[in-house]
């Protein structure tokens, strides 16, 4: 788990710039977003459980918050030296075989994660319109056990900002693998 205390990040810090190849074969940028009124930058990964626990919510969530204006894009700055499945063939084949309805891109200078102060993965931040961060932390309390989830941080704070009410718990620990850094 990584602490509030330790995030780069904080409500009203601006999104940093960036310009990173997706499994798509297209190359992805900050600005090609702004039809989007809300932008949802995930830190991501292949291997990591966390991440596989939370997949198929995360998907979901697209789905439900895409068409209210809420564009997700996941990133990956893993090493591949000792986390070869984190590799950019293998961020294509994990993308089409669980059809990411979002932009899958990979950071392999490792520079956007370190602007953005990523953790661990999964990593999520929402921005809003003026794409000043507006969340981040967990996406709910119950990775392992969706049965049981109780406490929806991440789809609450999309609802308080759709509804334009402010987020009443922006910053929450975030639980997952720590990002693999180079050395």
């Amino acid at each position: 788990m990584a602490e509030i205390a330790q995030f780069k990040l904080h409500p009203g810090s601006s999104a940093p710039p960036f310009s990173l190849p997706g499994v798509d074969g297209r190359s992805w940028s900050l600005e090609q977003f702004r039809d989007f009124p809300y932008l949802l930058v995930v830190f991501w990964c292949n291997h990591c459980p966390y991440v596989r626990a939370w997949e198929d919510r995360t998907i979901a969530l697209d789905r439900k918050y895409r068409p209210k204006g809420v564009a997700t894009v996941l990133i990956n700055a893993n090493e591949t030296v000792n986390h070869p499945e984190d590799d950019f063939t293998s961020m294509v084949a994990r993308a089409k075989e669980k059809g990411y309805p979002f932009p899958y891109l990979r950071d392999d200078s490792q520079e956007v994660a370190h602007a953005y102060g990523a953790l661990v993965t999964p990593h999520p931040m929402l921005f809003g319109p003026d794409r000043k961060l507006l969340f981040q932390g967990r996406i709910d309390d119950q990775h392992d056990r969706p049965d049981r989830v109780r406490e929806h941080y991440l789809e609450e704070a999309l609802d308080a900002a759709l509804a334009g009410r402010p987020v009443s718990r922006p910053e929450l620990p975030v639980l997952g693998c720590s990002v693999k850094w180079k050395s």
